[in-house]
This record gives C-alpha cells, structure tokens and sequence, in this order.
C-alpha cells in the first residue's frame, strides 16, 4: 500500500530535475530550482522571464542563496521601483531572506514603510445567515482587532495576536451578524486603523429561505500580472459567494516551502486581488498544480507521503474555509456550506486518490460525508462541486478526470438516484476553459455539469465535443457565474460564461422542475 505513494515522490524528483512544466512560468519555475539548490538552472529559467517586478525579486532570492548580496539589494530596488509593493520583502519567505534584512537598505526602507502593518488580506469566507471569517496576514506579530458595524452602530469586535507559530495569520469568526444584511469592517493592528479596500460583508439569506443571489467559480488561476484584473472584473459584479475550484495557484513542488509560499504571497500581495477577497465569501478547495504536481495520485495514506499534511497545513494557513475535511484526524479540503435554500458541497480530489487495490478518488471516509450530507440535503438546488470535471470523455485518454474512476463515478450517481436527491447538479474545473454539458442517465434525471478553470493562466484546452455538449468557450480567460432565483413558481438558475472583460458569452437556463426523479 506504501510503495505507490513513495513511488510518486520519486518521480515528483524525477520530474524536477527533467524539467517538463505544468505552467508557463519562469518565476515560479526559477523558485522551485532554487529550493532544490539548482543555481544555474535557476538563472536560465528566469531569463525566459518577461520584464517585471517578480523577475526582479526571483534574480533578487537567487542572489541571496548564492551569498551575492549587493546583487540581492540591487534586484530589490529594480522591484520596488518597478512597483512592487514592500509588504513583498516583508512577507519573504522570511527565512530565505533574512541576509537581506541585516542591510543597512533594507532598514532604510523599513523606516520609509514604519507604518506598513498589514501584508496580506482582510479575506472574507465561510459567510453564513448568522456570521462571517476574516483572515490576514500582519507584518509583524501584532494585536488585531476586527470592528463591524452597521452606519454608526457597533455590531461586534473580536481581538487575536498573530505570530510566527502561523506565519503571521489570524481568522477572526464574527457570530452576531443577521440575515440578508450588510455590515461593514475595519482592521485595527496595535491600535490602528488600516486603510482597506471593499471591507464589507453580506449576509446570506436565513438557511432555508427561498431567495435570489449570485455565485462565480473557477480555477486555472494561474499568475500572468497583465490579467490579475480579473479580480478587479468579478469584483464588480459583486458575487455573494466566490468558488475558488483547483490550481488556485499553481505551484507543483509539494516538499518545498519555499516554492509554496512564494506562490501563495505573490497573489496575496496583487491589490486586486485583496480589494476582491475584502468584501466577497471565498470557498477553495485544491487541485493537483496546489496540492502536489501534475495529475498526481498520492494514495490513500493520510501521513504517506510526508508532504500531504504539511500541504495541508499551508492550504488551511492561506484560506478561509468553514472547516478542512475532517481536521487533524482527517485532513482534506472538503466542506459544504448553503446559502438560503441552496446547498453547495465541495470535494476533495487529492488527498486520498488512489488506483490499488481499488481506484477512488474521495477515499471512504469523504465518501460515507458525501453520502450522508446529500441524504440529508433538503435544499432546493444541492451544487456538487468537484475540483475535476465529472462528464465523460472530457480529457481524452487521461484517467485524471472521474473517467479514471468510474466505478467510483457510477457509485455516486447511483446513490443520487437509489436515494431520490433532486435538485442536483454538478460544477468542476480543471480545463482551461468555461463549458456546460448534459450527462443523460437512463434511470435518473440528466445531469448538468458546468466547468470553467481559465481565470488567469496562459495554457487554453481546446473545446472537447462529447456528447451532451451545449456550449464550450476558451478564447480567452473567464470564469462561471450562476444567478439563483428560488423565489420562483419554478426555481431556477442561470449558467453564465463571463470574460477576464466582463463580456457574457453564452447563458444556459436550468429549471429545478428539470431535476426531479423519474415518477415524480
């Protein structure tokens, strides 16, 4: 049982060293050679790199591995100058840039940024009828304070120290809030009043009301800087909840924290993105490009290989999730949550896939939550969500999507029919496109899938004509929008493909009257 697991580490090393990458990337790729202490095919890999602040600051670590540190300082002003916010030096990683913290420039410009206090976030998530998570990243360890209020009205405050012990995080959980409301927040560090940006937060709707709202997903969000703007377009459309589904950011170096909080860093510090995260419910599951590498199959193993918990830590550690799996006893990154009548369930596709004896994706114990919550279920919509497509044929000759696991596939749709769950469908991402397809079931209603995973990468999938489909669009980046209407005669919900533009490229009605059980 242990051999497969150890056997994908070796090739995850064999990999590295024959250097075939997921993502066009040369200051991620620069990053994971640097980690494994291959210096000079670092510099050739970050000379492939475009002109822009994060070459500099790659050149910049490259520099301070190598003991060059007047080159370091050089690279780190051609950052700064070229717009790099500082908080970038702060965050580090701290330990792979500690020679440069004992310059007499870096001082300098600590002292021109004395009142930089906050690195990372506020994020907003696991929003609910009655409450709201906040999570940041201070510069240093520090006494925060999240104060909420309605005009002047103070709703509730809630205080946390931040340390190194969690890398300078903190997730504040706000009880006291009211259905269907908006309430806006300040981060107070040590006393003062940080500038935020898009610091609100509403409430869904009571659990079980019928309502309208609006959710976006995607994946394939990986960093090109002239699309970042993405965030800036989503925000705009103010998404009550946003579904980050896999390769989140893509770094494929699960054994080396270097490469992991670089990736994670350099998105937390794009102001888009932390003007879009203030004030919208974020919901993240992972995918291979951030759990381990390529269509990797760890095994069903929690502690095997090594890696698995500390990537699960450090995911947790940058998200703000209502709960991870099963928690220390069962990591993973499943979780459900509903906003009025509208049941949203995300899996976990990672942690405990495996093809021997029996190929699963979920494991068992995800599995048996899985079949218990959609048992439960009693919403008008129950949104499966699954961090690769479910359709059949969608990836041609890949057993990486479910049709590598089938058997296990073919459980699942079986329990929602031999149970009589109605109002489900299915969402996914993994290909580097936005599609809606229709499975039909001969004993079962016809389930819809919609997937989209092109937010911000560079790498595009062509459209794949399996059958079923009903549109496919990958011109250029995009993302998944849903508008709910539970109010109706009829409930319904809207797919919608949106551009990285805000263009609406294709619209698909799903009526709930279309999901009901044969007989009914």
């Amino acid at each position: 049982m242990q051999s497969f697991p150890i056997f994908q580490c070796l090739f995850a090393t064999i990999l590295l060293v024959n250097v075939t990458w997921a993502q066009h990337d040369p200051q991620r790729n620069a990053v994971r050679l640097i980690a494994a202490g291959n210096y000079d095919k670092a510099t050739k890999e970050i000379g492939k790199g475009e002109e822009h602040y994060e070459t500099s600051f790659v050149k910049m670590l490259l520099a301070l591995k190598q003991g060059q540190i007047e080159t370091a300082v050089a690279h780190a002003d051609e950052a700064l100058k070229a717009g790099m916010p500082f908080g970038r030096l702060v965050a580090g990683p701290r330990p792979d840039l500690k020679p440069l913290y004992s310059t007499d420039q870096f001082k300098k410009w600590a002292a021109d940024h004395s009142k930089l206090k906050l690195l990372h976030g506020p994020m907003l998530g696991a929003v609910t009828d009655s409450g709201a998570s906040i999570w940041l990243r201070t510069a240093q360890a520090a006494k925060v304070k999240i104060q909420v209020s309605v005009g002047d009205k103070a709703i509730e405050t809630i205080e946390q120290l931040t340390s190194d012990k969690s890398d300078f995080t903190a997730v504040f959980r706000l009880k006291k809030l009211q259905p269907s409301t908006a309430y806006d927040y300040q981060v107070v560090i040590d006393g003062q009043t940080v500038p935020t940006k898009g610091t609100t937060i509403r409430t869904f709707a009571a659990k079980g009301e019928a309502s309208k709202f609006n959710v976006g997903f995607g994946g394939g969000a990986g960093y090109v800087p002239k699309w970042e703007y993405m965030w800036n377009t989503i925000s705009a459309l103010k998404p009550d909840a946003f579904l980050m589904l896999g390769d989140n950011v893509y770094i494929d170096d699960p054994t080396e924290a270097l490469t992991n909080r670089y990736c994670y860093y350099r998105r937390q510090s794009r102001p888009e993105w932390r003007q879009f995260v203030a004030g919208t419910s974020m919901f993240a599951i992972y995918d291979d490009h951030d759990f381990g590498m390529n269509d990797c199959v760890p095994g069903p193993e929690i502690e095997s290989p090594p890696w698995k918990r500390t990537v699960w830590n450090t995911f947790r550690q940058n998200w703000v999730n209502p709960y991870y799996g099963g928690g220390e006893k069962q990591p993973g990154c499943w979780h459900d949550f509903t906003i009025g009548d509208v049941h949203f369930i995300l899996l976990d596709g990672r942690y405990y896939r495996t093809r021997k004896p029996t190929p699963s994706m979920l494991g068992p114990v995800q599995k048996k939550w899985l079949f218990e919550t959609l048992k439960k279920s009693k919403s008008t919509f129950k949104v499966l969500c699954s961090p690769v497509p479910w359709t059949k044929g969608i990836k041609p000759g890949s057993r990486d999507p479910w049709d590598g696991y089938a058997e296990e596939r073919e459980e699942v749709f079986r329990f929602i029919e031999d149970n009589r769950i109605e109002g489900l469908f299915l969402v996914a991402a993994d290909r580097h496109r936005t599609d809606l397809r229709i499975t039909k079931r001969p004993n079962g209603y016809d389930l819809y899938e919609f997937e989209s995973s092109k937010l911000t990468n560079r790498h595009t999938h062509g459209v794949v004509k399996t059958p079923g489909l009903v549109w496919g669009y990958n011109k250029t980046c995009s993302f998944g929008w849903m508008e709910f209407d539970t109010t109706a005669d009829d409930p319904k919900v809207q797919f919608i493909a949106i551009t990285i533009d805000g263009e609406r490229v294709h619209t698909a009605e799903l009526r709930r009257s279309q999901l009901r059980s044969r007989g009914n």
